[in-house]
């Protein structure tokens, strides 16, 4: 009997898959709207893994880490402003890291892919997934820490907008 209900428990944990809150990703009503098969064509392999697939960078390997010049970082997928220059800083985890986003720029979703929740940001735009924000930033600005793959990320420089 104790077997029989181990091996019920398992097949209920493994069955719990976070799919409420794929859903709610999928579902959600952006701007920018696009078959998979059309984001494949815009993106470079990398980009579309990332953005659309929500993969990772390796950290440390994105030259907008030592970006400090006045401008925008922006979408890669859509072009949407996303953060400015002055709100991002050195966190030393090895990606673009921001404690703020423009207002109105992001969209909020969470996900399990660690086994345990964390609060993913994604492009207000077109949903795009650029990273994760946690609660380890500076405490003298906002306590919040983007942290944002580079290649979600285009950088465009004040004198160009």
């Amino acid at each position: 009997m104790k077997k029989i209900s181990i091996l019920i428990l398992a097949v209920l944990f493994i069955s719990c898959k976070s799919e409420a809150q794929q859903k709610e990703k999928n579902t959600k009503e952006f701007k920018v709207q696009k078959t998979e098969n059309e984001w494949k064509a815009e993106l470079t392999d990398k980009e579309y893994r990332i953005l659309r697939k929500a993969e990772t960078e390796r950290p440390f390997s994105s030259p907008l880490n030592d970006i400090e010049e006045p401008g925008v970082f922006v979408c890669a997928a859509c072009g949407n402003q996303l953060y400015e220059t002055k709100h991002k800083f050195k966190s030393g985890t090895g990606w673009p890291s921001f404690d703020r986003a423009i207002e109105n720029s992001l969209a909020l979703s969470s996900d399990r892919k660690l086994g345990y929740e964390r609060s993913e940001l994604l492009c207000g735009d077109c949903g795009s997934h650029l990273g994760h924000v946690f609660d380890d930033g500076p405490k003298e600005t906002t306590g919040k820490r983007h942290c944002i793959n580079g290649v979600a990320l285009e950088f465009i420089p004040k004198e160009k907008l």
